[in-house]
């Protein structure tokens, strides 16, 4: 059985291929990727597979069993380049598809949403055995930059008392690897998330545990999260994107309080701590 990853030079994609090459022989995996010459420390058959080039997809998908479809980055072009893919692995004769949506994807108010739906949709419609794994927020999503958080005493954001039932990549790539490798999973949809939630507050004060500092959680309008967000660099409109999401968070749309994620990958998920803890040894 061949294994195929898009998007496997990724942050996600590196911890999925890592994995799976502890579970199945290396020569049984193939990373789709635009550059193949940054796949070359995967340790894997890399192919040259763009999201918007259909042909090399086709090319790229030859022999593919199980096709992991880790959703595009480009937000606004995704389900048009996720219906290529889709098009492509049927031609290519590509048995089962997994596919990394969004928590909740059915209902969420999130504006990353709409994509994910369509995809599913797709999915649904192509005929070929399909399993969804609606991926809640990356805890990294809050943690990525907690040394500039640290010096400047103190964490923003617009979710105000929103709790976010997060896990770290790691986790998620783990649950991916569970269904590539084992059975059962054909037509079923998971909504995975963290087994604990937490506020922005509450991380807040996790940081400042660990560190020993004050570290307050600063609660900002949408408008003035997003003006903000700005003045670090980050384009208006992604800015706007993320304030919004904060927004979302607000009203639950990252919460859940269901146990897909710690079934499939077989042991609780990673705690709020550990991941603080790995962040701020940067």
């Amino acid at each position: 059985m061949t294994i195929a990853v898009t998007g496997a030079t990724g942050q996600l994609g590196r911890l999925v291929i890592a994995q799976l090459k502890e579970k199945v022989p290396a020569d049984q995996i193939v990373a789709l990727v635009r550059d193949v010459a940054k796949a070359a420390d995967l340790g894997v058959t890399a192919r040259a597979a763009d999201y918007s080039q259909p042909d090399s997809l086709e090319v790229a998908l030859a022999g593919v069993d199980k096709l992991l479809l880790i959703s595009s980055s480009e937000v606004g072009q995704r389900a048009a380049q996720h219906a290529n893919v889709i098009a492509a692995a049927k031609s290519a004769g590509v048995t089962h598809i997994i596919y990394t949506s969004l928590l909740k994807a059915d209902e969420s108010p999130l504006s990353l949403a709409d994509e994910h739906r369509e995809t599913e949709a797709l999915l649904k419609a192509s005929g070929l055995t399909y399993t969804i794994l609606r991926n809640g927020w990356y805890t990294e999503n809050y943690t990525g930059n907690l040394a500039g958080s640290v010096a400047a005493g103190g964490l923003i954001g617009s979710a105000g008392e929103g709790r976010i039932a997060s896990a770290p990549r790691a986790d998620f790539a783990a649950a991916a690897v569970a269904v590539l490798t084992g059975t059962g999973h054909e037509g079923k949809t998971y909504e995975l998330a963290g087994d604990t939630s937490y506020t922005l507050a509450e991380l807040a004060a996790e940081v400042a545990a660990q560190t020993g500092k004050p570290i307050a959680y600063n609660h900002l309008a949408e408008a003035d999260y997003a003006k903000t967000l700005e003045g670090f660099g980050i384009p208006a409109s992604f800015a706007e994107a993320i304030a919004s999401w904060d927004t979302g968070a607000s009203n639950g749309a990252l919460h859940h309080e269901g146990n897909d994620l710690s079934r499939l990958i077989g042991r609780p998920t990673t705690p709020l701590a550990d991941v603080v803890r790995d962040a701020l040894k940067g």
